[in-house]
């Protein structure tokens, strides 16, 4: 049991308090961000003349041996260690004696794990901004390749109006442009070093926390000790961030998921993103819509867990701590797999045009434009609304659509309608005198996915302008 403390008990610890306070299993993922840490730290600590040049430097080349044995397979992170940490101190004593020891000199493992957890969210951000980029790069392409698509739009999951599948993909694409702008701005908002907080007091040394905070990318540093090694709120507000992108997944997986089946025949999904049934030979389930729906509850799960651990820690720093980090780490691997994943699934889909038009023209979504062709009529849009009513009544009884309608029978519900009625109701015009901004005309969409597109030509290799 490879611990950094010791000195003042006189029992060793039981190993199963040992095993059950021990964080190396899980904490491992941290190992790069904590060796980026500690050269920081050592660093600063030889400019504050606390380290001598050739300490640093041997600090330096032993900190970066590690980094390459354990990244090569030559050095494992064992369980023997309580954490991470310990594993990366130890290991580093072993390899280069006295020098080794003066690493964590002005430094506890409060404000290094707190560091460490930082630079890791902020790496893991900066994935999942990169992973959303290519969804919405794959969602802009669909909606140029779809805007005459017609199809019905839904409330309620009962057709309402006639839309297209550009209109309908676009909702989504606000949707994760949303995600990106909240997870931009928790970056922004993270984006201080705690490193030089200490336990909780700060210490006694001569510290530069600006150097350190300015060698690790940080914009500067917390501005309270206290606060340095006990703040998760960055943690929350991603895991509701990750969570608010998981529940945008399967809301769209859902629909996949409709529309997939025999019901719908909207979608058809790729060999390579469809699986079959063990007994009936004739399935090709939309497995991954599925698992990307399920996975959403482990996600915010790991919110919850995060949420309940914090809420009556007093300060600072408290063991409960560790938690932040089983479920947040299996979380933030959920969303990748999730997000990549989904993109594969419905970049390679193939949409039913035909079948699309299809179903928007049963259901009577073109009724609001009959209202709406009555009111331009001089019918006041009330008594309008009243007489689609009956009409669809009447068309439901006949097991008819509202075109197929002669004009004797629309004559009968109001004189004022003529000839021009048919062209008014038709699909293809309901949508194209949907004119308004954010509405589905080819005018309207063509505007969306020029800015869709300017948009993500601003961004550079898939990465907001944090």
């Amino acid at each position: 049991m490879a611990q950094l403390w010791g000195g003042r008990f006189e029992k060793s610890t039981d190993e199963e308090v040992f095993a059950f306070n021990a964080s190396i299993n899980f904490d491992k993922k941290l190992f790069k961000v904590d060796v980026q840490g500690s050269m920081a730290h050592a660093a600063m600590l030889c400019k504050c003349g606390i380290l001598t040049e050739d300490e640093y430097r041997s600090i330096r080349e032993g900190l970066e041996g590690i980094l390459r044995d354990v990244e090569s397979g030559e050095l494992l992170i064992t369980s023997e260690y309580e954490d991470i940490h310990s594993f990366v101190e130890a290991v580093l004593t072993d390899r280069i004696g006295d020098p080794g020891k003066k690493l964590h000199t002005g430094r506890s493992r409060n404000d290094q794990v707190a560091l460490d957890m930082r630079l890791f969210t902020r790496a893991d951000i900066d994935e999942k901004d990169g992973l959303l980029y290519d969804l919405l790069k794959c969602l802009n392409s669909l909606m140029q390749q779809h805007m005459d698509t017609i199809m019905p739009g839904f409330t309620h999951m009962q057709k309402a109006q006639p839309t297209t599948l550009a209109h309908h993909l676009g909702a989504y694409f606000e949707m994760f442009r949303r995600d990106r702008e909240r997870l931009a701005d928790i970056r922004k908002r993270m984006n201080y070093s705690p490193l030089g907080s200490g336990a909780l007091c700060g210490t006694t040394y001569p510290l530069d926390r600006d150097m350190t905070a300015s060698e690790l990318g940080f914009e500067g540093i917390t501005r309270n000790s206290m606060d340095g090694v006990s703040d998760r709120d960055y943690l929350v507000e991603y895991l509701t961030a990750l969570s608010l992108i998981m529940m945008h997944l399967s809301r769209f997986c859902e629909e996949i998921i409709i529309w997939n089946s025999d019901e719908y025949r909207f979608i058809e999904l790729d060999d390579a993103f469809s699986t079959g049934s063990s007994i009936m030979p004739q399935k090709k389930n939309p497995d991954i819509a599925e698992l990307v729906r399920g996975k959403t509850g482990r996600v915010y799960g790991a919110l919850m867990s995060m949420l309940v651990t914090m809420k009556s820690l007093p300060l600072a720093y408290n063991k409960d701590m560790q938690e932040d980090k089983e479920l947040p780490f299996d979380a933030m691997e959920t969303v990748a797999s999730c997000i990549r994943l989904f993109t594969g699934m419905i970049e390679t889909a193939s949409f039913s045009s035909e079948r699309m038009r299809s179903s928007a023209g049963g259901g009577f979504t073109n009724a609001t434009d009959l209202a709406d062709y009555l009111v331009n009529k001089g019918v006041p849009f009330r008594d309008a609304h009243g007489i689609v009513g009956r009409v669809v009544l009447h068309c439901v009884d006949r097991q008819k659509s509202i075109e197929e309608l002669s004009i004797e029978e629309f004559k009968g519900f109001c004189e004022l309608i003529d000839d021009d009625v048919y062209e008014n109701i038709a699909l293809e015009n309901c949508v194209r005198r949907r004119i308004t901004k954010g509405a589905p005309s080819k005018d309207a969409m063509s505007d969306v996915i020029a800015e869709n597109t300017a948009y993500l030509d601003v961004s550079n290799e898939g990465r907001s302008p944090f």
